[in-house]
């Protein structure tokens, strides 16, 4: 069962979380349900050991790893302010 809130999609997802730092993180994975509550418990990435998610802010799907891939370094090059508006196009 998905956390509430975490949409369940097929393929690969990019994703953007709110840190409790106020950081945004992105990634991508196969199960967003499972990646977001490895991120939680701790065991998910260096980064959101020390700084947990509060939540997801966005999701995007694409049809294979290399999709997602390609997209989430497009969007780790984008200033903060425009990271939102990446999901929104």
């Amino acid at each position: 069962m998905p956390e509430p809130g975490i949409p369940l999609l097929d393929g690969w997802c990019l994703y953007l979380l709110e840190c409790r730092n106020g950081a945004f993180y992105a990634g991508i994975t196969n199960r967003l349900d499972a990646r977001y509550a490895a991120h939680v418990a701790g065991t998910g990435a260096k980064y959101t050991r020390a700084n947990p998610p509060v939540r997801v802010l966005a999701t995007r799907g694409y049809p294979d790893r290399s999709a997602a891939s390609r997209a989430e370094a497009q969007l780790k090059r984008l200033p903060r302010a425009k990271k939102l508006a990446f999901f929104e196009s």
